[in-house]
């Protein structure tokens, strides 16, 4: 190729993959604005944390070849769905489910494939729920619908799944078969577990709805208060 050429291709390369980022960049404000939502309104948040990625060029012409898929941008951009990623850990299994039909039910999001690995966890153990989501991102002289990936774990699920991708990158994935089997009977462990906080979790939420039936919560100026139930209406009825 010329130099004309080269420019051509790296400029329509650079286009490809600021596509995804600002992709990433839409779905990151949309659950930055159901945490605030979450904060003030509900006074509890179950996204505990969120962490997103752009695969390199490198790491996606890898796929390309592993899939032996045509080499061209169409091509990746119709085949390859984890470019953008995004991975949100929450406290319970609840809160993953909650998530997940809040995102789908977004009137600009299209949902393009669910893979539950916490109903049916993989053979190694597993867990996560993974989505492929298509959003609209809007350049300078086209909008270009783009695919980002979400997985929604518990933070147990995260921490076994960042133990295990730790023992294979050791290995070079070729792990000892007696770790295998530690590794797997973890992974029930950390599904017990989850299933255990869950439960503790309910019956807490319900003590405080009884405890505090009579009462409204009000947050002003990053503070929460609690206000009587008669109070508000009272203050409801006056303004009414």
């Amino acid at each position: 190729m010329n130099v004309e050429q080269l420019k051509a291709v790296k400029q329509e390369l650079t286009r490809f993959m600021m596509m995804y980022k600002f992709a990433l960049d839409e779905m990151n404000t949309k659950i930055n604005i159901l945490q605030e939502e979450f904060k003030y309104i509900h006074s509890y948040n179950p996204i505990e944390h969120t962490k997103s990625r752009i695969k390199t060029p490198q790491s996606i012409f890898k796929k390309v070849q592993k899939k032996q898929l045509p080499i061209s941008l169409d091509s990746i951009k119709e085949n390859i769905h984890d470019i953008a990623g995004i991975r949100i850990s929450c406290s319970f299994i609840s809160d993953i489910y909650k998530i997940s039909d809040m995102l789908q039910q977004q009137k600009d999001i299209t949902v393009i494939e669910c893979k539950d690995y916490i109903k049916n966890a993989k053979p190694n153990g597993y867990q996560s729920l993974h989505l492929i989501l298509e959003i609209p991102v809007f350049m300078s002289d086209r909008e270009e619908n783009v695919k980002v990936e979400i997985q929604i774990r518990t933070v147990a699920m995260d921490f076994w799944a960042s133990l295990e991708h730790k023992i294979y990158y050791k290995y070079k994935k070729t792990v000892p078969e007696h770790l295998l089997k530690e590794l797997k009977e973890a992974a029930y462990t950390a599904a017990e577990l989850d299933r255990k906080m869950e439960r503790i979790h309910k019956e807490v939420d319900q003590f405080k709805k009884e405890d505090h039936k009579d009462q409204q919560t009000f947050i002003f100026d990053s503070q929460t208060l609690q206000l009587p139930h008669l109070l508000m209406k009272a203050i409801s009825e006056s303004n009414g």
